[in-house]
């Protein structure tokens, strides 16, 4: 009987969740959430509503990410999908620019393809919609 050596990756190992994407996904999402107060990241022009509005879809990450350690459910990866897809447009529709806007537009890109991985890792397993 033949086994893969601990040190080989199986032919399916692309194919199981892992915990790690959960852990990025919430260290991105807490990055989000901080961006607009940290002027590393570029100034908000004062403009409240990007400063809200990233603070919430940054907890939302990291509660979407955090629900994801627990239960594994489609519905998490598919909302993390689109939170990260309104990181990237975020900019364009209330209109700010600069390096926080770089900085939303890579981040919520870098979440929204981790989204992806997530969801065709888990395409053949039997998951609650």
């Amino acid at each position: 009987m033949a086994t893969t050596p601990p040190n080989r990756m199986s032919p399916t190992a692309l194919m199981e969740h892992r915990r790690w994407e959960d852990i990025v996904s919430m260290a991105l999402g807490l990055v989000i959430m901080v961006s607009p107060l940290f002027s590393f990241f570029g100034d908000t022009g004062g403009n409240t509503t990007v400063t809200g509005l990233t603070a919430l879809v940054g907890a939302a990450i990291i509660v979407l990410s955090g629900l994801e350690q627990l239960w594994l459910r489609r519905w998490e990866e598919i909302l993390l999908f689109i939170a990260g897809i309104w990181m990237v447009i975020q900019p364009f529709v209330l209109n700010y620019g600069g390096t926080l806007r770089i900085w939303h537009i890579v981040l919520g890109g870098v979440v929204a393809l981790l989204a992806l991985l997530e969801i065709w890792q888990d395409r053949n397993r039997a998951l609650e919609a």
